[in-house]
């Protein structure tokens, strides 16, 4: 396993759609494997493959992870695809490892079917509610080329990229 480099905002790669996995083999699993990795070494709980630099219809999820019980429930989705989104809306402060250190409140269905291909070809349909039903829009979005900034006024973005711009400055290596 390896760590990867998370491409940040206004990276290309975050903006393009993904293509779809067309056959799960041992590089994909050692690509979901590395991403897990990377998510965890960077406190987050999801990232998508556009994350690091790779346009393929891939995510893996975390919303269970618990660091000092060494608690991890890892979800890896290939090919993952909504099939239903809930009219009740919920409100949930987001933040995104390409776009460090900013969040803001966005709102989205409250819960949401996600049909995937999991690391080893098995199919799944499940019922994600709560964090993870937003977990799963926000990474599901980054396959589209949609960033959670992209669901806020464009006042409030404007003002996140403001504080972006000047987090970067202060943080220059």
């Amino acid at each position: 396993m390896s760590k990867l480099e998370i491409y940040e905002y206004p990276a290309p790669v975050l903006r393009e759609k993904a293509q779809d996995v067309a056959k799960i083999d041992e590089k994909i699993k050692q690509l979901l494997s590395d991403m897990l990795e990377t998510m965890y070494a960077a406190n987050g709980v999801g990232l998508a493959a556009p994350q690091i630099g790779v346009s393929k219809r891939m995510v893996v999820i975390d919303v269970e992870q618990d660091e000092e019980a060494g608690k991890k429930n890892p979800i890896c989705m290939v090919n993952p695809k909504i099939t239903w989104a809930s009219e009740e809306i919920n409100v949930h402060c987001e933040g995104c490892l390409s776009v460090p250190k900013q969040s803001a409140e966005v709102e989205r269905p409250a819960s949401v079917k996600v049909k995937y291909t999991d690391e080893n070809g098995n199919e799944h349909e499940v019922l994600a509610e709560g964090l993870f039903a937003t977990a799963v829009q926000h990474e599901l979005d980054h396959l589209d080329g949609v960033l959670y900034i992209d669901h806020i006024s464009r006042l409030k973005r404007n003002m996140l990229l403001k504080k972006l711009k000047k987090y970067r400055e202060e943080n220059k290596e």
